[in-house]
């Protein structure tokens, strides 16, 4: 399907066109609005012969022209008729407003809905919906948007899908936002999210692309948008809908229980640099921060400009609370400061200026310069509060100060921080937008959206394994457990270094395995029915003799029998224990829609007691399981603190990657994998696997 034909159609007609609000009426005076060439614009109601003043056809067939775009304002039992008579007209896109698919939950809807989809597909046509609120693209004035707007000037370069109407409708409403394209795609079963994702990485016109979704259909179609746009420098600012998962589901591996749907969006996210909104106001503030700098600053490194002590404070405050980095001033640039302000000043980073530099533009000018260049400072916060009226008329000598400023050629991104958020005065704000500065909302979202900014200009794409090992197989099978020896014997011949043990099955093995054993030693249950051994009384430690080895045995085999009766039982694995370490849980768990996730985390008895764990998607390098052990905040344990020793660390990182190549080798059958614990010893020493499950799908 070509989205251009859809998205910048060169013809459209409106069908169901109307004068009553609604669907059809509203469409119609949308385009009317907003679209400036109606040479090729057509509406079509088979009860009327004008709408709204223009002339109305009776059937698409009555158009002598080519339709590329089909507005579909009827009900769901015409929509299938209407696309085949517009194929005759050369449609190649069509928007259907229609419900009644596969949102209403029923047979019948779903039913329609492939019909839809399967008809779209026969005919070429890529379908925007249904059910859904349109689109505008601002680029080529392409209006098919169903609900009423303010009329205004929305052009910029933010390219917005929602999978929501009502969050497309109030960002469009925002008197700050600039869209390239804004679309709201309804049930996007046809034309997928990810293909109006792959249609914005691509468009030269949009620099920012901000999404509001709740799911994706095509992981690796997904997967390969968020890379290229990670390889263009192209920000992806996303609110997903659903972090909250009600009911947990049952998982046979504690990484299955620690690896919620939500955390694997965070880690895919996470991989590709996209930055994730925790709402509507946060996706905004980033994305107009995103788009109106001229240029990113060079590294993550402000300066904070005010006219108050106050606002430094709180300035100071909040880029501490989010993170925001506040170098020092160099010592040349506290002497030109110091000549320009008061003698009662003590320059610093954030910068209280009182309003001594206010009164005149051009000193404000050149306090700016001066802050500028330093050689420590890639972005220089403005902090002032702009209101609706504006009395104070130091903004305007701020803003010409400013604008001397970007005229003279000084590139270093600027930005306004108000400190009360208000009704703010948009011709001023306007001005500011002009000249490339963006004006954040008040503090808390402001310093979120700097947040986001230093994240993003910190994030380097040539470090990351940009891919997902997405299953071709579905799931959905009879998944089985496989017991210790057959778990650790999978991993064994992947490459993953772990000892064995040996199966005894009677007094008498145990006894012949003693002599070959240097004690003390293990003994464990050996059964695929029996996922966790120690509820069962199926481990004993410590075992420091051949006496004590048989008791084990004994002891093993009878608290299975009273507690797990109908276990299947293998026999009792014999090993030699372990030398004591720090407990790391080392896991894979396959995610629906992503494929297998690698989860690292504090392991033994603690990895639920405290939940310190990452997680990240398969595969991954080095560097990248490097990251995932420093988001630990046990990380300190690692690294060695209050006098312990520092662990191998490099050991760990070489153990994760062996594990997620293991896990895309098996990514079609693999569920879950347990590595728990992890002993990791002191500095190149190694680790060691003291148990290991691994749970397949059949």
């Amino acid at each position: 399907m070509d989205l251009n034909k859809l998205l910048k159609a060169r013809s459209l007609a409106v069908v169901g066109a109307s004068e009553k609000s609604g669907f059809g009426g509203d469409t119609c005076r949308n385009i009317l609005e907003y679209r400036k060439d109606l040479s090729r614009v057509y509406f079509v109601n088979p009860g009327r012969d004008t709408v709204l003043g223009r002339k109305c056809y009776k059937s698409l067939s009555e158009i002598d022209d080519e339709i590329e775009l089909a507005i579909i304002c009827t009900s769901q039992a015409t929509v299938c008729g209407l696309l085949r008579e517009a194929k005759t007209k050369g449609c190649g896109g069509a928007v259907v407003f229609a419900s009644g698919y596969s949102e209403t939950g029923d047979e019948k809807g779903k039913e329609a809905e492939e019909e839809l989809k399967a008809l779209a597909k026969e005919l070429d046509i890529a379908v925007l919906g249904p059910n859904c609120g349109g689109f505008n693209n601002y680029v080529d004035d392409v209006i098919s948007f169903a609900f009423p707007v303010e009329k205004r000037d929305r052009k910029g370069s933010i390219g917005f899908i929602s999978q929501s109407g009502q969050f497309c409708i109030n960002l469009m409403d925002s008197s700050d936002m600039r869209f390239s394209y804004a679309i709201s795609i309804g049930n996007g079963k046809i034309v997928t999210l990810e293909d109006y994702l792959d249609f914005l990485v691509e468009d030269e016109n949009t620099t920012v692309i901000a999404i509001y979704m709740e799911g994706v259909q095509d992981a690796e179609n997904f997967a390969d948008c968020l890379k290229r746009a990670a390889e263009k420098k192209k920000p992806i600012v996303i609110q997903k809908g659903g972090r909250s998962e009600k009911g947990g589901k049952i998982a046979a591996s504690h990484t299955g229980a620690l690896a919620g749907s939500d955390r694997a969006y965070d880690a895919v996210f996470d991989k590709f640099g996209v930055i994730r909104a925790d709402d509507m106001q946060e996706l905004m503030s980033t994305a107009l921060l995103l788009s109106t700098l001229k240029k990113l600053p060079a590294k993550a490194a402000f300066a904070s400009m005010n006219i108050s002590g106050g606002e430094t404070g709180i300035c100071a405050d909040m880029g501490s609370s989010f993170g925001i980095y506040y170098p020092d001033f160099e010592e040349e640039t506290l002497k030109k400061l110091r000549s320009m302000l008061p003698s009662f000043c003590t320059p610093g980073n954030p910068l209280d200026m009182t309003a001594a530099l206010c009164y005149d533009s051009d000193l404000y000018a050149e306090g700016l310069k001066t802050v500028m260049d330093d050689p420590n400072i890639e972005m220089v916060l403005i902090g002032i509060t702009i209101q609706l009226v504006v009395s104070d008329p130091t903004i305007y000598n701020i803003y010409n100060g400013v604008k001397k400023v970007v005229e003279q050629g000084y590139t270093k991104p600027i930005a306004i921080l108000p400190f009360i958020e208000g009704t703010r005065n948009q011709d001023v704000a306007e001005k500011f937008r002009e000249i490339g500065v963006p004006i954040l909302p008040s503090p808390k979202y402001a310093f979120s959206a700097l947040s986001h900014l230093s994240k993003y200009i910190a994030y380097d794409c040539t470090k990351r394994e940009l891919s997902l090992a997405v299953p071709h197989k579905k799931a959905g099978g009879r998944k089985k457990a496989l017991s210790e020896v057959k778990s650790k014997r999978m991993l064994k011949e992947s490459g993953i270094p772990l000892e064995l043990g040996v199966i005894v099955t009677s007094r008498e093995e145990v006894l012949a395995q003693a002599e070959n054993v240097t004690f003390p030693v293990v003994m464990k249950i050996e059964s695929d029915d029996i996922l966790h051994k120690s509820d069962v009384g199926g481990v004993v430690l410590n075992i420091r003799n051949e006496k004590e080895a048989v008791s084990a045995y004994e002891t093993i085999l009878e608290n299975v029998k009273n507690r797990a009766p109908d276990a299947k039982i293998n026999g009792v694995l014999m090993q030699n224990m372990m030398p004591q370490g720090t407990e790391l849980i080392l896991g894979v768990k396959r995610d629906a829609q992503f494929g297998p996730m690698l989860l690292v985390g504090l392991g033994g008895v603690f990895v639920e007691v405290f939940g310190d764990s990452s997680l990240y998607p398969i595969p991954l390098n080095k560097e990248e399981a490097r990251r995932m052990l420093e988001a630990l905040k046990s990380y300190k344990l690692l690294k060695g603190c209050r006098g312990t020793k520092a662990r191998d660390i490099d050991a760990v990182v070489e153990m994760m990657v062996s594990v997620s190549d293991f896990a895309e080798a098996h990514k079609d059958e693999l569920c879950e994998l347990d590595i728990n614990p992890l002993f990791v010893y002191e500095e190149g020493q190694g680790t060691g696997v003291a148990d290991a499950l691994v749970v397949l799908e059949e």
